[in-house]
């Protein structure tokens, strides 16, 4: 079924897999003490042969208080690195980073029924991504088709998504082509995200190995079709990694990991053209060997976080709503070491970062009026986390 795991190791393992040290033992305290309604947390991990973690863990988060509950293995599965949650919260889908799987040079993508009641995980069908390391997936907003970024091979993946949640044969590969100026780390494609815009009506992949982010259309069927042309274009030896759409459509931003930047972009809905407006470093300094890992906004678009592994940090910003511009607000230490993923709950109130070589997820109470992050309790053990997705209320 699966075999080796996924990326090799790269500068500070942003692309390795970390010995885990123990699933979570305690809860994230603090926060003024009132218990509001639970969110329900998912977070994907790396799942090392010498490590603890073993697949998919889940917890509760207080949306009042923000404490963040002991975590508790959810589903097994080799390598569930990035997780999407179907619109209608019965499904999840997660990328098995992989380089082979099911007899081929491939990763592979798995279904799951979320149990309503427990929020168990109940695995269902896997299926090749036709591409290795696969390390980003997302659903379009019908919860009907689902495209999948290959890093390893550069190719971009569509699958339908079938009415009981299972997963379709695939629709399309797109195998992308070229390179950039890094030697090593762009001799080829690394596509490393797929990501809605905020219409629903393309999917944009920043391809890492290109220093480009390309622009898809996925039709009834769930397959892709797009242009050679790229959407946007970063600086030789940027790394483009992520992308975050503001929510009024008319900008985007993208953490370039290479160059430890973040790019603005006004965004033309109509078209899907992306052109520059600026970019910022997000470090204070130099800072040899830091690689950025995402980017995020808040749900009203006024404050936009970059994660950094190295100097284990969130660069912070103030977004003008009329420009889209970055104003830099400095740097929060995350409380752990190599943040990867983070992810701000629907509400806005609190950011929960995930770190991959400390094994742990802190909790933020983000600060409405300057988007100031204040630690909130004790980081929960997960072990060698990656991902953070949150399972909205229905």
């Amino acid at each position: 079924m699966i075999a080796k795991p996924s990326r090799r190791d790269f500068v500070l393992g942003s692309c390795a897999t970390a010995a885990a040290s123990g699933c979570a033992t305690r809860a994230s305290g603090g926060g003024g003490g009132r218990s509001g309604a639970s969110l329900v947390v998912y977070f994907g991990t790396y799942t090392p042969k010498d490590g603890a973690s073993r697949g998919i863990y889940r917890a509760t988060l207080d949306t009042a208080s923000g404490a963040l509950s002991q975590a508790t293995l959810a589903a097994e599965t080799a390598h569930p690195s990035y997780l999407a949650i179907a619109p209608d919260g019965r499904h999840l889908y997660a990328v098995n980073e992989l380089v082979t799987s099911q007899g081929e040079p491939a990763g592979a993508v798995q279904a799951f029924t979320i149990d309503p009641g427990t929020h168990d995980l109940t695995p269902g069908n896997q299926l090749s991504t036709g591409g290795g390391s696969p390390c980003h997936l997302t659903l379009d907003r019908t919860g009907k088709a689902l495209v999948v970024a290959n890093y390893l091979s550069g190719s971009v993946a569509s699958f339908p998504l079938r009415p009981d949640g299972s997963i379709g044969p695939r629709a399309s590969l797109i195998q992308h082509q070229g390179k950039s100026a890094h030697a090593t780390r762009q001799a080829g494609p690394h596509a490393h995200i797929a990501m809605l815009d905020p219409a629903g009506k393309r999917v944009f992949v920043c391809d890492l190995g290109l220093d480009r982010v390309l622009a898809y259309t996925v039709d009834a069927n769930g397959a892709l079709t797009g242009s050679a042309t790229p959407a946007g274009t970063l600086a030789p030896g940027s790394g483009p990694r992520h992308i975050a759409f503001h929510p009024s459509g008319r900008f985007a931003y993208v953490n370039n990991e290479l160059s430890s930047t973040v790019t603005a972009f006004t965004h033309d809905p109509d078209t899907g053209a992306l052109t520059e407006l600026h970019t910022l470093s997000t470090l204070p300094g130099e800072h040899p060997g830091n690689s950025t890992a995402h980017v995020l906004l808040t749900p009203d678009g006024r404050w936009l976080y970059v994660s950094n592994r190295g100097h284990d940090s969130l660069a912070m910003y103030a977004v003008d709503q009329a420009t889209g511009r970055l104003t830099a607000q400095g740097h929060q230490p995350t409380g752990g070491k190599i943040p990867r993923d983070f992810s701000i709950d629907p509400g806005g109130a609190f950011l929960l970062a995930a770190h991959q070589k400390s094994d742990n997820v802190m909790v933020f109470r983000i600060e409405p009026s300057t988007g100031r992050l204040t630690p909130v309790g004790a980081p929960v053990t997960v072990p060698s986390s990656v991902c953070v997705v949150f399972l909205r209320a229905s």
